[in-house]
Order: C-alpha cells, then sequence, then structure tokens
C-alpha cells in the first residue's frame, strides 16, 4: 500500500557525514504520478531548517498507517516540478520493497554485530551476534563465559549502516534461553529488558537496511 496525498513522510538523506545522516526530515505528498511522488521540500522539524536536494540523493523513507504502523522504503530524487511551490519528485518504489515494522512485532535479521558485555558480577566479554531484532539480540559464546537464565547483562552493540557511518547501541538485555551446541560453545539469546526508543530505533534502521540489501541480491 502507498502514502496517499497530504500523507506525512518522514525522511532520512543518505550522507557521508553521519550527524546529517541522523537527521529527520518531515514532507508531505504534494501529487503521485505513476512511477513517482511529488512532494514538499523537506524540513527539520524543531528547527524549521528546509533540506536541499539534487539529483541522485538517497532517501530512506518512512510513513504512518493505522495503529502506529511504520512503513519503510528506499528511494531517490529523479527530478524537481515547479508550481506555485516547488517540488522534489522521487521515485516511487516497488510495494513489495515497503516493509511494515509493528511495534510488537519487529523484524529481525542475521548479522554478525560486534556486542561488548559487562555481566551483574563484573565480567566483561567480547562477542559477535548471531541475529539482531528490534526486540532482543542472541550470541555465540565458549565455554568459559558462564551464563545463566535470566542473567542481566549491560551490552554495548556497534551498529553499522549503508552510508559508511555506525552507532553504539547500550541497552540492558536479559538472557532468556540458553542452548547449548554440538561444537561445546553456547548460543544465548537475549531480550532487551531496558532499551531507551532512541536506541531501539537505531537497531530497527539497521534491520530494515539489511532486509533492503536481502531483498535487492
Amino acid at each position: 500500500m502507498y502514502p496517499k496525498i497530504n500523507d506525512n513522510l518522514y525522511i532520512q538523506v543518505a550522507s557521508s557525514d553521519a550527524v546529517e545522516a541522523e537527521v529527520e526530515y518531515r514532507s508531505r505528498i504534494a501529487e503521485t504520478e505513476d512511477e513517482a511522488f511529488l512532494i514538499e521540500i523537506p524540513m527539520q522539524e524543531g528547527s524549521g531548517r528546509l533540506k536541499k536536494l539534487t539529483v541522485g540523493d538517497e532517501l530512506s523513507v518512512y510513513f504512518m498507517t493505522e495503529g502506529g504502523i511504520k512503513n519503510y522504503f528506499y528511494t531517490h530524487v529523479v527530478g524537481f516540478k515547479e508550481d506555485v511551490i516547488r517540488m522534489v519528485r522521487v521515485r516511487k518504489p516497488a510495494t513489495e520493497s515497503i516493509f511494515k515494522i509493528q511495534r510488537r512485532s519487529f523484524l529481525r535479521v542475521s548479522a554478525e554485530l560486534e556486542l561488548a558485555v559487562k555481566s551483574s558480577n563484573g565480567s566483561r566479554f567480547l562477542v559477535r551476534t548471531e541475529d539482531v531484532g528490534g526486540g532482543g539480540t542472541s550470541f555465540l559464546t565458549d565455554a568459559k563465559v558462564k551464563l545463566d537464565v535470566e542473567d542481566k547483562l549491560s551490552c554495548w552493540l556497534l551498529v553499522p549502516y549503508r552510508n559508511g557511518s555506525s552507532e553504539h547501541v547500550n541497552f540492558e538485555g536479559e538472557v532468556v534461553r540458553i542452548k547449548t551446541l554440538e561444537n561445546g560453545r553456547s548460543l544465548a539469546m537475549l531480550k532487551f529488558a531496558a532499551i531507551s526508543d532512541t536506541e531501539r530505533q537505531k537497531i530497527i534502521r539497521y534491520c530494515f537496511e539489511r532486509q533492503f540489501d536481502f531483498r535487492n541480491r
């Protein structure tokens, strides 16, 4: 399902500048065409700063639908239209490339990310994740790392993005399951026991980008 005329779009612009890449702009669909949306010049909420776009700029976009569902897609600027106001023409995505992310049903992807962990007894170790999502993560450990179900762990996850930038995501995880593997290692599965919405959104953005890449291979 596509967004409709007058629907708000929330946009991040791909940039080699990590700070700029994190800025979220709001726009509105003014017109639709067979293969494109015509949107208003994006504006940064709070500051009112307008974002000047050029042909070829890559955009990460989401719009909201009933029930607070976020619908994400990637697009790029293909041109402009001069009318009463100047509008930006962006490529209309294929419907199957639009991902719905519900608050209670987080996307999860396979991912080998660096995870620094501090346990409640003060021990520290570095592992790589098996998968990650908006609700939790899992990682492999060797025999010398002793964990039990319900253990609370302080974690720092290194999350890389498509534009070359990266973020550290801080959260408290709780071990919900430990699976012993044939090679003697263990797979520890964590749920997020305490994580801010801002930190969770960083992970969701990464998952969305990974899923988008998988779909386009």
